[in-house]
């Protein structure tokens, strides 16, 4: 059961780091035509897209991103401790 948690662990910190890739490509390749950026938007779309319609829009910024990684840290805190 631990190691299947850690493999959750490991994948949860993956797509925490795709969420933080997309959003840096985000600045530079605004219509996301890169191969890496198209890549990055379909693994973090099916987490980004259900809290982009929930969360009203701030204007030019996009918070999606940061309330996902927001989730997703507290996902893995509640893991780490049913892992302990």
């Amino acid at each position: 059961m631990a190691f299947l948690l850690q493999i959750l662990m490991t994948f949860l910190t993956i797509l925490e780091f795709a969420i933080i890739a997309r959003a840096l490509l985000s600045w530079f390749d605004r219509g996301m035509t890169n191969p890496i950026s198209q890549v990055l938007v379909q693994i973090t779309e099916p987490i980004i897209a259900p809290i982009r319609r929930v969360v009203p829009s701030a204007g030019m910024l996009d918070l999606s991103p940061m309330i996902a990684i927001l989730l997703i840290f507290a996902l893995q805190r509640m893991l780490s401790t049913a892992i302990a």
